[in-house]
């Protein structure tokens, strides 16, 4: 990079403040109010079903490992490619072109709205503790209930983005309380005894072995950790540019420490096979266990707390990608239109849209917590296997590099990332992928509307076979669906 870039850069990152900007301390809430949702608070039993505490402390280091190297190659884009807007759709569309660029905005946009299905049926899960009508969220009680709390959001989003980060700032902070009251008081109950009994997990044959456990974690540490890119897909709106990586290091390194902390010393207070027949919330039931039912009573009430900070956030964030993805012609116009206060209304109704017709679904399908989450995770694949293959572009090629600047953290950081995501999608299992493949396929259609809308070839070759490979794998997947073969719901 010459002289003249870097000035440029560096004049960008410390603009003056300006007027309804976010903040390093809204960017770190953002970000962590992203990841800690429902995930942390189902953690000891969503873990222990597949595995034993040797896998998932072994499961808590790959995902470390992978999702650090993810915070790297995102801090790495933010701070050298800094006009690209919208986080992991940007990077994917300047590195692989327009077709993937779409694919990633779409599977973005697919887990975010998925996953705000799944915070609906935790959270009324959760109220089950007090109103028993709601069952495991997905009675018609906790649908219709869940409906009013989707609405609710989302005319607190239409009041504008700021307001709405401000709140989930507040709510950032009133739900971390809890976990860190949970992990303090389970420290001192731990039993080592409890927690190193069949450390291997491998007494129990249906874990099978040692690397089948491992692999049954890989979702469910992914899953707590989707929102580690919050900062930058709100990259546009930061005060300072340099804050979006700031506000990304903070968030992981806050949550890795809250996640291992509550998986692990949940071991020493229940075994294995009793953490697994936990009803979710499961801290509610481990920190009932060991301090009477007040306990439970805190975990449930956090839980709401959390949850509807995490849908707040991620009603944001799914509104946003679209919305940007419009504003270039890769997605349809109509997704760019604003309301007068900025809020990308169209993006957002069609979000919650979708939401309210998963909610229904739920209903028929007695769709589980579990699954929809998995759901959510390997959809968000792409844009992050895209995201480190990016940054392993411009390593490679040297762009935006100096002359005397090292090219390896950036090329390590991106090969990591790239491979953790590779090997997220071999252990997430057929059924899940499927159910992906059936959720990316109609997308097509609406690239090549945008295609069309800005008299746009619609595909070039590789693109053109590309495209014909995802359709031909949604509709195989959407009639092993049908069959019964596979079930992910």
């Amino acid at each position: 990079m010459t002289a003249t870039n870097i000035s440029a850069r560096s004049a960008e990152t410390t603009e003056a403040p300006s007027k309804g900007k976010l903040r390093l301390g809204a960017l770190t809430a953002l970000v962590i109010g992203s990841m800690v949702g429902s995930g942390v608070f189902s953690l000891p039993q969503n873990m222990a079903t597949g595995a034993g505490p040797l896998a998932i402390i072994i499961g808590w280091g790959i995902t470390a490992i992978g999702m650090l190297a993810l915070v790297f190659v995102y801090q790495n884009l933010a701070t050298r490619k800094p006009k690209l807007e919208a986080g992991p759709y940007a990077y994917a569309k300047a590195g692989f072109g327009p077709f993937v660029g779409f694919n990633s905005a779409w599977g973005y946009w697919i887990s975010a709205w998925v996953g705000n299905v799944s915070y609906a049926v935790i959270v009324f899960s959760a109220l089950s503790y007090f109103y028993p009508s709601f069952g495991d969220g997905n009675t018609w009680q906790a649908v219709a209930g869940a409906s009013l709390l989707l609405w609710t959001i989302h005319f607190l989003v239409l009041s504008g983005i700021r307001q709405a980060a401000i709140v989930n700032s507040l709510v950032t902070v009133v739900k971390i309380a809890p976990i860190v009251l949970f992990i303090g008081i389970v420290a001192l109950a731990f039993k080592i005894d409890i927690f190193s009994l069949d450390f291997s997990g491998l007494s129990n044959t249906a874990l099978g072995s040692v690397l089948n456990q491992v692999k049954s974690t890989m979702l469910v540490t992914l899953w707590v950790f989707i929102g580690i890119e919050g900062a930058s897909v709100f990259s546009a709106r930061a005060e300072r540019r340099q804050d979006i990586a700031s506000a990304t290091v903070l968030g992981f390194f806050t949550c890795l420490a809250l996640y291992a902390l509550v998986s692990l010393l949940s071991l020493g207070i229940f075994t294995q096979p009793e953490l697994a027949q936990l009803k979710n919330p499961s801290m509610a039931g481990v920190l009932e266990a060991v301090v009477g039912p007040w306990g439970a009573v805190v975990i449930n009430l956090a839980l709401i707390v959390s949850v509807v900070g995490a849908f707040l956030s991620w009603t944001l964030l799914a509104a946003e990608i679209p919305h940007i993805a419009a504003k270039d012609g890769t997605m349809p116009s109509f997704f760019g239109r604003e309301s007068s206060r900025g809020v990308p209304v169209i993006s957002l109704t069609t979000t919650n849209l979708l939401v309210q017709l998963f909610l229904v679904i739920t209903l028929f399908a007695q769709s589980t917590y579990q699954a929809l989450f998995s759901i959510a995770s390997v959809a968000i694949l792409v844009p992050y296997i895209f995201s480190g293959a990016y940054a392993v572009k411009l390593a490679l090629s040297r762009e935006s590099y100096t002359t005397a600047e090292s090219t390896v953290s950036g090329l390590l950081s991106g090969i990591i990332a790239t491979g953790y995501g590779i090997w997220l999608v071999y252990a997430a299992g057929l059924s899940y992928l499927y159910m992906c493949a059936v959720l990316y396929s109609p997308g097509i259609l609406f690239f090549y509307w945008a295609r069309r809308e800005n008299n746009q070839s619609p595909f070039h070759i590789l693109e053109a076979v590309l495209a014909i490979a995802l359709a031909a794998i949604g509709i195989y997947a959407a009639y092993q669906l049908w069959t019964g073969e596979v079930s992910p719901l």
